[in-house]
């Protein structure tokens, strides 16, 4: 007998879009067939619903340990089930920074006893730490974050020796934060001088410019082809870092692309609306940026889709704009972000699926998910693709309690998500009596 069969799905994966049943049991799809009969615990008609692998979210900070009072494991994890996120990857820049093999375990443990999805965390670079680098357990940490500009909790890595080594030597996948610091500095002297008090968020895409990402991410990238080392670039932001990367399938590069949702949703011009609340690193810019972005997804030069889901208070967001933190909270609804570029046509479903599933399953060689296959596990996304969905006070669950898009009203509905067989989020309602969730493994 099956736990769970879902009849009438309309599954987008692996490049299609088809008609089928899917059986669960216990934490596997355990058939994919076009009339599946035999007896369940439960047995749910989708009525021809949309289902998708659940979103693999490779960059968030759920701000646990040590900056709890923005979010934590338990409190993003739960936010990300509503937007049928799955399983994420969490960044090091908490306190005490995960930069020692000792404190990436304690992560791991924490996980364990509060994550409500799947989870996985890097391990955190230093200018300093590179022989707990050369230890790391290539099937435990997710990668290595390499903050190579505007780092948090003293993480920054500019020392050109310290780079080399890890480039020469790390054996996971690098993931880096973009942004050059002393260009950056300078600008922020100079803007400070000539606006003075004036100087506002409006500002921080020429403080934070599409120079300063270059320098970095080039450097990067000149980088990972004199090692041959695995290099993921994060949140890329601008047109003329396009011309780093390579058209093409993921298969078959070892440097990739990813964008943010915010980075293809907003540009300069919603500074004056939204303020400090679109405050990011590196900064939302301009709308040709943007638009080179979208267009750089459909010729896939960018291969991932992500959030950088970074959530503050309300009350730190409120601050002059020097004193805001940089980092938005987007995980509840990323894919309805991306699922307006679908109704718009910009996207195809298809591509949705593959830039924030499959393709972060194959970069980051994650075991049995990512895909919606028979004896992989039940991680399954249910999307009303027609049912409109406006984000209120009321339905937004990240533990700081507010978003960017406040009554905005996003063109789909996330009707449900499944985790390791488990149905965790249903017409509006999150289901906390399930288990938590698993460790991500990995094939490397």
């Amino acid at each position: 007998m099956y736990d769970l069969v879902l009849k009438n799905c309309t599954i987008v994966n692996e490049k299609s879009i088809f008609e089928s049943d899917i059986a669960i049991k216990n934490d596997r799809i355990e058939s994919i067939a076009s009339d599946i009969s035999t007896e369940a615990k439960e047995i749910i008609d989708l009525n021809g619903k949309y289902v998708f692998p659940g979103f693999i979210d490779d960059q968030v900070h759920f701000r646990e340990p040590g900056l709890t009072h923005k979010g934590d494991i338990a409190s993003e994890s739960f936010a990300g089930l509503a937007g049928g996120v799955t399983s994420y990857f969490e960044m090091p820049n908490v306190n005490p920074t995960t930069t020692t093999l000792e404190n990436l375990d304690k992560k791991f443990e924490l996980a364990k006893q509060r994550s409500f999805s799947n989870y996985s965390f890097y391990l955190g670079a230093s200018n300093t730490n590179i022989e707990e680098i050369k230890k790391v357990d290539p099937n435990l940490a997710s990668g290595l974050k390499v903050f190579m500009g505007a780092s948090t909790g003293d993480m920054l890595v500019d020392n050109m020796n310290t780079l080399e080594e890890i480039f020469k030597h790390c054996p996971v996948n690098i993931v880096t934060h973009c942004e050059n610091t002393p260009r950056i500095k300078d600008l922020e002297k100079e803007f400070a001088e000539k606006y003075g008090d004036a100087l506002n968020a409006s500002h921080h895409p020429y403080i934070r410019d599409d120079e300063s990402c270059y320098l970095s991410s080039s450097l990067a990238v000149d980088l990972a082809k004199k090692h041959g080392a695995n290099l993921h670039v994060l949140h890329l932001t601008t047109e003329k870092e396009m011309s780093l990367f390579a058209a093409g399938e993921i298969d078959d590069k070892k440097i990739t692309a990813e964008v943010c949702v915010h980075h293809l949703h907003f540009s300069e011009k919603d500074y004056e609306r939204l303020g400090n609340q679109i405050k990011c690193n590196p900064s939302v810019k301009k709308e040709s940026d943007r638009q080179a972005l979208i267009k750089a997804v459909n010729e896939n030069k960018i291969d991932i889709f992500a959030t950088d889901h970074a959530p503050h208070t309300w009350e730190e967001k409120q601050q002059s704009y020097p004193d805001a933190p940089a980092g938005l909270p987007l995980l509840q609804h990323s894919f309805q972000i991306l699922l307006d570029f679908y109704k718009n046509g910009i996207f195809t479903l298809e591509q949705i699926v593959e830039k924030s599933s499959h393709n972060i399953a194959k970069r980051f060689k994650i075991k049995d998910r990512g895909y919606i296959r028979e004896g992989y596990y039940a991680d399954l996304a249910v999307i009303d693709i027609d049912k409109p969905y406006k984000v209120e006070k009321s339905n937004i669950l990240y533990k700081c309690g507010w978003s960017p898009f406040l009554d905005h009203v996003f063109s789909s509905s996330v009707y449900m998500t499944i985790i390791n067989g488990n149905v965790a989020f249903r017409d509006g309602k999150v289901n906390k009596d399930i288990p938590f969730g698993e460790q991500i493994e990995f094939d490397r």
